[in-house]
């Protein structure tokens, strides 16, 4: 196969095979791949990682719905909390240095210490509540996840076979859905009976549960994952053509999503006229979206290959965003629109996590957690871009995220041709 770049040494570019990195074949190639042993046990632990992340996910998605009722519970407007929410953003971008411990001192280091983050944030509310502890317990426990989930793909990359690899993360992504699905009306359910403040002690309790198990149940690494230096590791992702075109993928997609994700709840209102009741079919419409994209990931990432999946999911991700103009005349095509923009982009962004795993093997927490940023990133450039492009008409931002996608498809093909 005719490569684009020079080749680095083996130890950064992973073991994926030339068909199987071309997104060509289906897994059967991708059964060539020397990968490492999978250890037994692996199914109740891979349970208790998807438990884990509801939890976790539940504390970090439920800071939407109930924005003013915390702010009130802590005397503050919504403006001051939407300066902590920007704070929150912010610890995406500082998640690799954090995350690099993994790398250096072990994926069970790694998740036990993102645990032991969320659950002090959570006593801090508990024990001290008023706002400034209400801002550190966000940062904390934003933090604690952006450890957790890197060491997790981390310690699953080390140990689960690149073919069935899509599969088992994509189990553990439910996590996402299910805290907003689950979670979130339940302590919605808590606040309503009894206050603010009234899940932060279930969740002391839960991630001291959680802690506990993890430490029982994780085999201990039998060694550091790696002898280099942060900054060696640093070192690998940003010199590496493979990750760093996975990145742009990530972030790109993240992007194509992030301009109408900004703005759906406005179009609605305008639209429609209806918010409470647009607003909250959207939201389970989305919820189940997600849900449905991981349940597609879990089934057909491994069998088309993960490059071709994250291809196929940016090329209807791009017919999904042209149907929301065409669709969104009436309400309840806008709604169906929605489903399918927000199913196409969970699909995409699922099947990506396996393939980021295996770029770089010597440095995969730390990746992982590059990973992170780049979608906070992505993100970030479209909240300033869709403000903009809504001003000029739905219709640009609909060929807002057709462009990102395409982009994120041209950075897909890179993936595939550097080793």
């Amino acid at each position: 196969m005719k490569q684009n770049v020079s080749a680095p040494p083996p130890k950064e570019t992973g073991n994926i095979p030339p068909r199987a990195e071309t997104g060509t074949t289906s897994s059967r190639a991708e059964t060539g791949t020397t990968t490492p042993r999978a250890e037994a046990g692996t199914t109740s632990q891979v349970v208790a990682f998807t438990i884990t992340r509801t939890i976790i996910n539940t504390l970090h998605r439920m800071v939407y719905p109930f924005l003013a009722v915390l702010a009130r519970g802590v005397g503050v407007d919504i403006l001051t909390m939407s300066y902590v929410l920007t704070a929150r953003s912010l610890v995406g971008t500082v998640g690799p240095f954090a995350a690099a411990v993994a790398d250096r001192r072990g994926r069970r280091f790694g998740m036990l210490f993102g645990i032991g983050l969320f659950t002090l944030g959570t006593a801090l509310v508990v024990f001290w509540p008023v706002f400034p502890a209400l801002v550190l317990s966000i940062i904390l426990s934003t933090l604690g996840k952006y450890i957790f989930d890197p060491s997790m793909q981390a310690w699953l990359g080390d140990r689960i076979p690149y073919i069935r690899r899509g599969r088992t993360m994509a189990v553990t992504e439910f996590g996402w859905s299910l805290a907003f699905l689950l979670g979130v009306p339940l302590v919605g359910y808590m606040i309503a009976r009894n206050g603010w403040m009234a899940p932060f002690p279930l969740f002391v309790l839960l991630g001291g549960i959680l802690f506990a198990t993890m430490f029982f149940m994780l085999p201990r690494d039998s060694s550091p994952s790696t002898a280099d230096s942060p900054a060696s590791n640093f070192r690998l992702v940003l010199t590496s053509s493979p990750a760093l075109a996975g990145l742009a993928v990530g972030l790109l997609a993240s992007a194509a999503n992030e301009v109408v994700n900004l703005i759906f709840g406005v179009w609605l209102e305008q639209s429609f006229g209806l918010q409470i009741a647009a607003l909250g079919a959207a939201s389970a419409v989305i919820g189940l979206s997600e849900l449905g994209g991981e349940g597609l990931v879990a089934a057909f990432v491994d069998r088309l290959g993960k490059p071709r999946a994250i291809g196929l999911g940016l090329a209807a991700n791009c017919l999904a965003a042209l149907g929301l103009f065409f669709l969104g005349r009436t309400e309840a095509g806008a709604l169906v629109g929605l489903f399918f923009f927000y199913i196409t982009f969970e699909f995409t962004l699922v099947s990506i996590i396996p393939l980021m795993t295996e770029l770089l093997p010597s440095a995969r927490a730390t990746l992982m957690a590059f990973n992170v940023a780049a979608l906070s990133l992505g993100r970030a450039v479209a909240d300033l871009l869709a403000p903009r492009l809504y001003g000029l008409g739905f219709w640009f931002v609909v060929l807002g995220a057709v462009g990102f996608n395409l982009l994120a498809l041209a950075a897909l093909r890179k993936v595939k041709t550097a080793r």
